[in-house]
């Protein structure tokens, strides 16, 4: 970025897509979900990510990321036998349009 010059509103836009899809574990679980709802166990437990040396509470960083950029939205709860409900998540888009020039306002 250039020292001294403001940040213009369109980069402002898109930064939070920036920062929540920078991270290749955080597109794995965008394909994951794909086209249905997965909860938070499957996405777990599909990719694999114990193995991989992820916790739950790392998996559940991501998916704050990936809700706070607007990417995913929780779908519904599920039910847990003796447990606290378990989250199901789902794409909340599945496309991120970015104007590349800023729209002048015709008076």
């Amino acid at each position: 970025m250039c020292e001294g010059q403001n940040i213009p509103k369109r980069m402002k836009s898109i930064r939070k897509y920036i920062q929540a899809l920078h991270c290749p574990t955080r597109w794995a679980i965008i394909d994951c979900i794909g086209t249905g709802e997965k909860s938070s166990k499957e996405i777990y437990e599909e990719l694999k990510l114990g193995e991989a040396g992820m916790t739950l509470a790392g998996l559940y960083y991501h998916l704050s990321a990936l809700k706070g950029a607007g990417i995913i939205e929780l779908a519904s709860y599920r039910e847990v036998k003796g447990g606290s409900p378990e989250k199901v998540w789902k794409l909340k888009t599945r496309r991120i349009v970015i104007d590349l020039l800023e729209e002048k306002e015709v008076e």
